[in-house]
């Protein structure tokens, strides 16, 4: 592969601003809900939940700070390696003639995967901090195989639209 790819700014499009805001609302939204719960909540939480979606482990109510921290620290570096296309991984040698197709579909990506991220943990967060409260909340049997369901689909959704855009 090239290891000398073209070096451009890839432009913001409406969708991308819209996924970003999302995204930085959704993060605010967690910390929020964190920082108004957090005296309330009781000195031992669920820190963990099987397939059904029932507790299954405890800890202590500071370990609600462990996931919007993670998730914090994942969207900024995600957003970090986005401002950097040239260094992301093709199939395709990356010339003048398709960078900005190419650096476009895989910044958009990213910035796809950053907001499920994001998303994934916020619903989490909010489950814990509801739990810990006493709502019976059942994940059900669905958010696993979704999940998984995604990260597996995803990648190969991508696969075949990256083959179709280099053709």
């Amino acid at each position: 592969m090239n290891t000398k790819r073209p070096r451009i700014k890839v432009p913001f499009e409406t969708v991308d601003v819209i996924i970003e805001g999302v995204s930085i609302t959704l993060l605010i939204l967690m910390w929020c809900y964190c920082i108004i719960n957090y005296m309330e909540l009781p000195e031992t939480i669920p820190t963990h939940f099987n397939a059904a979606g029932e507790p299954d482990a405890y800890g202590s109510k500071h370990t609600i700070w462990i996931i919007p921290l993670i998730a914090t620290v994942l969207y900024i570096g995600m957003f970090i390696i986005n401002k950097y296309p040239h260094i992301h991984n093709y199939m395709v040698n990356i010339t003048e003639d398709n960078a900005l197709k190419n650096y476009r579909f895989s910044t958009r990506t990213l910035r796809i995967v950053n907001f499920l991220c994001v998303l994934l943990m916020t619903y989490i967060t909010y489950m814990i901090i509801e739990s810990a409260f006493g709502k019976q909340f059942n994940l059900g049997t669905w958010f696993v195989p979704v999940v998984i369901g995604v990260s597996v689909v995803l990648p190969i959704i991508l696969f075949v639209y990256m083959k179709k855009l280099n053709k």
